[in-house]
């Protein structure tokens, strides 16, 4: 079928590398930190995910919120990046 999305590829990271009892809450602009999904050292195993899956590198002025806090933020600053 083809390589998934860009966005179906973050989501599938998130949900099997962090523990999400419900994954019905995690929809693609719920905020990763404030819900508690993801504290700083996952930020970095997303950072890391980001820099091996999608060839990209992630400077440390980008590891803010507006670019890593949830899987819209993440997946249009994949698309940054790649631009």
């Amino acid at each position: 079928m083809g390589d998934p999305s860009t966005k179906q590829r973050v989501r599938a990271f998130i949900e099997s590398n962090f523990y999400i009892a419900d994954k019905s809450l995690l929809s693609d602009d719920v905020s990763l930190l404030d819900k508690g999904l993801v504290d700083s050292t996952g930020i970095l195993e997303i950072v890391a995910f980001l820099e091996s899956d999608f060839d990209i590198k992630v400077e440390d002025q980008e590891l803010i919120p507006d670019n890593l806090d949830s899987i819209d933020r993440i997946t249009a600053f994949i698309g940054r990046k790649q631009g």
